[in-house]
């Protein structure tokens, strides 16, 4: 199947690999030369243009954006006028499900379809396979299948899965039809947003195992209602029970892992500064619970964390950031 992508980032370059490798023909733009170049080195059509990409694909087209949120609107504004009926259009990126809502009936009148996929998987999605969770009409996805079957996961991209005994459930498989246009973004900000909790709950409870050592006690960062300091002065390897607890341990996950290498190579996380940044959805995840009245207080307060961060150097927001370098290379801070 052809296919167009534009933006080559550290989710579309490697989302562009796993397609080539499963036999896909990839055109890709980029407004970064050499992210072109190194695409078109692997395999991949380059075009220097918007206007060149869509003449390098067959019709009907299918173009994938991989691009931030604040840039989508204004790559659809250039280019709309390029696509003609019966083409697909595809956001990946983390873009707000209301917004995504206006633009596919906005496309929908000039016959193009838009189909939204929020994906995770992060900088590891290439040799591992994504998470999918896709929005639009039914014609659109279908269409669309033979491209999510190259990106997802796949069975056995999980833990222990087991088959549903239904042949149309895909979610097994790491990719899912949620609903219609919007409900892709809709469940990966949901998605997001349990994220956004669990790294907290994370860090937070590294920042307790840490509390209890030597080094604290030494510095007079003791609480003055501690009655019985030496009680809690234990010379914790942080790194190695992090490691200890993805043995069988009931929270084990993907996040552990990252935060246990972290902790490995650096255990004072003196390479991340205590910044921790937000790329918006934990913002629109809890407007929408206000909107609904959905109680979200964990939510509320991991976002709220984030803030904090950045006034307050914390070694929690230290492993925040290590943890969100290694699951999307954001970079230190």
């Amino acid at each position: 199947m052809q296919i167009g992508i534009i933006g080559l980032g550290r989710m579309g370059g490697n989302m562009a690999q796993c397609l080539m490798a499963a036999g896909h023909d990839v055109v890709v733009h980029d407004g970064d030369a050499a992210a072109l170049e190194r695409l078109a080195a692997l395999g991949a059509e380059p075009a220097q243009t918007l206007d060149r990409l869509v003449e390098c694909l067959t019709k009907p087209r299918v173009v994938w954006l991989m691009v931030p949120a604040t840039a989508v609107a204004n790559v659809i504004t250039t280019l709309s006028p390029l696509l003609r009926p019966r083409d697909i259009l595809v956001d990946g990126g983390n873009s707000y499900y209301r917004d995504t809502h206006y633009r596919a009936a906005e496309l929908a009148e000039k016959g193009i379809a838009f189909v939204d996929v929020g994906v995770s998987g992060g900088i590891w999605g290439r040799d591992h396979g994504y998470c999918l969770m896709i929005g639009g009409a039914d014609a659109p996805v279908t269409r669309l299948v033979p491209l999510f079957r190259a990106l997802a996961s796949g069975i056995g991209g999980g833990i222990e899965p087991k088959p549903s005994g239904n042949d149309m459930d895909t979610a097994g498989e790491g990719y899912l039809h949620c609903g219609p246009p919007g409900a892709g973004h809709y469940v990966k900000m949901a998605h997001n947003a349990i994220e956004y909790v669990i790294m907290a709950a994370y860090a937070e409870g590294f920042e307790l195992l840490r509390h209890a050592s030597h080094e604290q006690q030494n510095s007079g960062e003791r609480s003055a209602f501690c009655d019985d300091p030496q009680a809690i002065e234990y010379d914790f390897d942080l790194a190695k029970i992090a490691r200890l607890w993805r043995q069988g341990s009931v929270i084990r996950s993907w996040l552990l892992d990252l935060a246990s290498e972290s902790l490995n190579v650096d255990p004072s996380l003196t390479a991340y500064d205590d910044r921790v940044a937000d790329s918006g959805e934990g913002r629109w995840a809890l407007r929408t619970a206000i909107e609904t009245e959905a109680a979200t207080p964990l939510l509320a307060q991991a976002l709220f964390q984030r803030f904090t961060s950045r006034d307050h150097g914390r070694y929690a927001n230290r492993l925040l950031s290590a943890m969100r370098n290694a699951f999307g290379g954001h970079g230190a801070g």
